[in-house]
């Protein structure tokens, strides 16, 4: 079936949606994005989303085309187009195109690109990852120092999860000055006793939406979290493991750099979070 996409105000069949060739987003990586979870035909965490995509967008100073309320309609209706149950919904802001390439910035006249589509994943609530945990490696973080700001710059982190690939792994952590940054496309944890520990908010990772709401769920749970950098070798040595994303939610980490992570399995923290961030999510989905 021939997917309904947005672009710039109009539902169109994927195959005759057309973007310049001078894009900024094509050119430059000059875009930012967001990807919402679709649980049940409803959406996961669209608050936050919808804020972090506002502060990309500040922080490129780059115009938003389109209101909270009216974003919202757009994604239920994708939803609805495409009769998506379980899946994921794209969202892309570029500063459009000037007509020719530069790299200064177009003038504040040219109107953003703004493009969203779907992607059906039927029961990904339900990945049999969640019950065998996931392998990782470590590599070099080389990308660049605002990754706060979630980009289109995504080619680094595309070539970290071609290296864990080719390791025969499932993802990588990146590590700079020693310590762990995040994975490829989540943020990371460790748990040593009753303590969970993840790297602070800074310019160094991504402000995670799914990583917000687990550690809020935490707190209430009287769970104890400590935000601090953490190395590869105090991952090995803990506990537990695990990510969060906004399409994995919270995924055991078992294997890292070919060391089991306490027993080898998914621990009981992970798999305790992972079910209360899907019961509470689902009740607050819209």
């Amino acid at each position: 079936m021939t997917r309904t996409v947005y672009l710039n105000g109009e539902y169109l069949p994927e195959d005759e949606a057309k973007i310049s060739i001078f894009d900024r987003g094509f050119l430059m990586a000059d875009g930012v994005y967001e990807v919402t979870s679709v649980l049940g035909g409803k959406l996961i965490d669209f608050e936050g989303h919808a804020l972090r995509l506002q502060r990309s967008l500040d922080e490129l100073e780059m115009q938003h085309p389109s209101s909270r309320d009216d974003l919202l309609e757009v994604h239920r209706e994708l939803v609805r187009l495409n009769d998506i149950t379980d899946g994921m919904i794209y969202l892309q802001i570029t500063r459009g195109s000037a007509g020719d390439r530069d790299f200064a910035y177009p003038s504040k006249d040219t109107a953003p690109t703004i493009v969203l589509f779907t992607q059906a994943k039927p029961g990904m609530a339900d990945s049999p990852m969640a019950k065998t945990g996931m392998k990782v490696i470590s590599i070099a973080d080389q990308r660049w120092g605002r990754r706060d700001i979630k980009t289109v710059q995504l080619l680094y982190p595309s070539m970290g999860k071609m290296m864990a690939k080719a390791a025969g792994c499932d993802d990588a952590w990146m590590v700079e000055d020693g310590a762990v940054t995040e994975g490829t496309s989540n943020n990371a944890y460790i748990v040593k006793g009753n303590t969970i520990i993840t790297r602070q908010l800074s310019h160094e990772i991504l402000h995670g939406i799914t990583r917000a709401a687990v550690l809020r769920f935490a707190l209430e749970a009287q769970m104890k979290i400590e935000e601090r950098p953490f190395t590869i070798e105090e991952a090995q040595g803990a506990d537990e493991a695990f990510i969060t994303s906004a399409s994995t939610f919270v995924m055991p980490v078992v294997e890292i750099d070919g060391a089991a992570v306490g027993a080898g399995t998914p621990g009981p923290v992970a798999a305790r979070l992972r079910e209360i961030y899907l019961d509470e999510s689902r009740k607050a989905a819209l």
